[in-house]
């Protein structure tokens, strides 16, 4: 899990078929800003910076895989190997982000394969059998 507590998933992942089509492709995970974020698995840092001014850590791993985390302010840089658990940046404050990249009011937590037509997939299932809670998001 890449928090250190066991977060509560806000918004399930609604990987689309097609690349082009709509969905949601990762979770959103319940975090306070400030909250540290976590390695979800081993890896090398891909990416650590701003994307249309949204803060975002990808790490590649071994398989294939490549893991993303938003809005995490970087505690690591690129080409950094890190380990599962390991500290990659703390969840920034959205109100303090511009109004475009106010997606989730917690962790954006994204997963997909780096290969050919780069297929996203449910990063839940990385971690293996877990439980998952949805809640009612207010508003």
């Amino acid at each position: 899990m890449p928090t250190a507590k066991d977060a509560q998933v806000i918004r399930a992942a609604d990987i689309p078929d097609a690349v082009w089509e709509p969905g949601h492709r990762g979770v959103d995970l319940q975090a306070s800003p400030g909250e540290a974020i976590l390695a979800s698995r081993g890896g090398t840092v891909a990416f650590a910076g701003v994307v249309a001014g949204t803060p975002v850590v990808s790490i590649s791993h071994a398989d294939g895989i490549r893991t993303t985390y938003e809005p995490v302010m970087a505690r690591v840089r690129a080409g950094q190997k890190v380990r599962r658990g390991e500290v990659i940046g703390v969840l920034a404050d959205v109100a303090n982000l511009p109004e475009h990249a106010r997606k989730s009011p917690g962790l954006s937590w994204g997963a997909r394969f780096e290969g050919k037509g780069r297929v996203y997939i449910d990063p839940m299932t990385l971690l293996g059998s877990v439980r998952v809670r949805l809640w009612d998001v207010p508003g």
